[in-house]
């Protein structure tokens, strides 16, 4: 898998890339955000499987560049910052993130949030996850003002288009497809992350409150205290 490394401290970036390409990555180092998009331009080569974006770059603002890659490509991308505040991880991932890791992050935990962006990106892009009714049709999933497009991945409220992430798009419809029904913290890590692994704990609730504040109805998704997450379908 090709990686783009966004990465502007050079020894750091030596060695992520002799750790990364040990496991396999075949790693392009950017040492800017300029450097990063110009990196992903089509006629730059074979597409990249994920791009690795510090966010303390020397040019541009890490999260504008985010919000940039996201508008040229589809592929995955994962912050790594300094930043441990939640407010911080929520505006990343609103750009269009997919995953974050905090510095300092043990190299284990990085290489398996790669994994697990790639694996869910290579489940979405073969359509898995996407069920049919007996006619082939794809009703939409309806909860109160909330509409959920599942061949499309759109969602809408009070039918204004919220734009989601690959992640919050497949939280949200998890749980929309049992509403009232409450989904354990390890079965949603395994339906959405497709690990087991306890660290992805953290991320999922960062993705429900992210899921919170655009669809601007943070009563929608329920906190089960010890236990997981329900949908509560509006009243009316």
């Amino acid at each position: 898998m090709r990686l783009l490394l966004v990465e502007d401290d050079n020894h750091v970036a030596a060695a992520l890339s002799a750790m990364l390409s040990k496991h396999g990555f075949e790693v392009t180092h950017a040492r800017s955000g300029e450097e990063a998009l110009q990196a992903l331009l089509p006629d730059s080569g074979a597409p990249f499987g994920v791009v690795l974006l510090d966010l303390g770059l020397p040019d541009q603002d890490g999260f504008e560049v985010c919000g940039k890659i996201r508008k040229r490509t589809a592929t995955p991308v994962i912050m790594v910052t300094a930043r441990a505040d939640v407010r911080s991880r929520i505006h990343g991932l609103n750009l269009g993130a997919d995953d974050y890791v905090v510095k300092p992050y043990d190299t284990m935990e990085l290489l398996a949030r790669i994994h697990a962006v790639s694996r869910r990106t290579a489940a979405h892009d073969s359509g898995h996850g996407t069920e049919e009714s007996p006619d082939g049709s794809h009703p939409p999933l309806r909860l109160g003002p909330v509409t959920i497009e599942l061949p499309t991945r759109q969602v809408s409220v009070n039918g204004t288009t919220v734009s989601l992430t690959r992640k919050e798009f497949d939280l949200l419809a998890l749980l929309a497809q049992r509403p009232g029904v409450v989904f354990r913290r390890e079965q949603i890590i395994s339906e959405v992350w497709r690990t087991s692994w306890e660290g992805t704990g953290r991320t999922l609730e960062v993705h429900i409150a992210s899921l919170r504040s655009k669809l601007r109805m943070p009563a929608l998704i329920e906190t089960v205290r010890g236990v997981g997450y329900r949908l509560v379908a509006p009243v009316g």
